[in-house]
């Protein structure tokens, strides 16, 4: 499954446009008109002039105060002449800043992605942390997208398997160790920068984040972590290994997909993660070893799929609040692991186990409660199961 990008919006583009000068003289110059004649009237009103007298003679003052009137107006005018200058001279100067700082951030980028390159894991792991400060100090979100992304292309590439402890393979045990460090230092770097927040200057909250295919092997912590807006995708994901730690994340706009993704002999823990809006997908995916947690994570708006194979270990939704939005089980399979619902709550979320296989999951019927609320529907061989 491929990251679809959002399409780059109009603030996106530093190309800079500027009106021709007359353009924007006779533009600012009518302005000033309009605003002039809207003051004149304004005060005529205000005084209560009902006539004007047109027989009355130009004296001596009136003259000189229409003389002042016209030196006044030709000072405004050449204020709005060197108002316009210096606003051109701002837009060129913030400009060419710009190009400058996108020309110094391609050469440090260049440097980057040649280390990450290199044959040696710690000059990729050098590599690593100066594309994570590279995409700090972006000068506007494209750059810094890029830099994201090269650092999870990294991630997806094929790297050799672990060749064991048998020490005719000491050397290249010690080059796959060497190169799994830098993968959970990648990872390490993400979680730390999604959990920080949203507008601060080291936050990514809000890119895109393509960890498509990726093997996970070993502890990653995203806890705390909030997802929003972008598209994030762990599409095909496989956890094999360690801790995945998700816990306390707010997952609140944009789409999550674990579409098609493994959890195998790793712990995979979501406990207390907030579903607040936006699409999560876990359709396709198959949980047959280790343990995925959502106990007492709260549903509140979310789109949330399980239309998944739940084939061995144990899946606990145990303590969760399904408060909002959808949650479909529609077509998954409950044929081995062990499910729970224990003490769960069901006070809002549409929740359908429609065409599902298997027995029902532990404690479901009784934290559903009878009657079933209208919001929740089961499989009739659930709600009979002697006939």
């Amino acid at each position: 499954m491929t990251l679809n990008r959002r399409p780059r919006s109009p603030s996106d583009d530093r190309e800079l446009r500027l009106w021709r000068v007359g353009r924007a003289l006779a533009v600012i110059f009518l302005v000033a008109v309009l605003a002039a004649g809207g003051v004149f009237y304004g005060l005529v009103y205000l005084l209560d002039f009902q006539e004007i007298d047109t027989t009355a003679k130009l004296d001596a003052k009136t003259l000189f105060d229409l003389v002042k009137l016209s030196f006044g107006v030709v000072a405004g005018a050449g204020a709005l002449v060197a108002l316009v200058v210096a606003y051109r001279r701002q837009r060129v100067d913030e400009a060419g800043a710009h190009r400058e700082a996108t020309r110094l951030h391609t050469e440090r980028f260049s440097q980057a992605v040649q280390q990450l390159g290199s044959d040696s894991p710690a000059v990729q792991l050098g590599g690593v942390h100066a594309l994570a400060g590279l995409a700090d100090d972006a000068p506007d979100d494209s750059l810094r997208q890029t830099c994201i992304d090269v650092l999870c292309a990294y991630l997806q590439l094929p790297f050799i398997p672990d060749p064991g402890d048998d020490p005719a393979y000491q050397e290249e045990r010690h080059r796959y160790l060497a190169l799994r460090k830098v993968k959970h230092t990648i990872l390490r770097l993400i979680g730390d920068h999604y959990r920080r927040p949203q507008g601060t200057r080291r936050s990514w909250q809000g890119c895109d984040l393509d960890l498509t295919g990726v093997i996970i092997d070993g502890p990653m912590d995203f806890g705390g972590a909030t997802f929003s807006c972008g598209r994030v995708s762990f599409a095909g994901a496989t956890f094999s290994g360690g801790l995945m730690d998700f816990s306390h994340a707010k997952l609140s706009g944009g789409t999550v997909s674990f579409y098609g993704a493994r959890f195998s002999g790793s712990r995979v823990t979501f406990g207390y993660a907030t579903f607040a809006s936006g699409t999560v997908m876990f359709s396709g995916a198959t949980f047959f070893g280790g343990t995925v947690d959502f106990y007492d994570s709260m549903f509140a708006g979310s789109t949330v799929t399980f239309e998944a194979a739940f084939s061995g270990g144990t899946v606990d939704f145990n303590g969760a609040a399904f408060a909002g939005g959808k949650v479909p089980f529609g077509r998954a399979a409950f044929a081995g692991s062990t499910v729970t619902f224990g003490d769960a709550t069901f006070s809002g979320s549409r929740v359908s186990f429609d065409d599902t296989t298997g027995q029902a999951p532990e404690g479901l019927l009784a934290s559903v409660g009878t009657p079933v609320p209208a919001t929740v529907t089961l499989p009739e061989a659930w709600l009979t199961p002697n006939t």
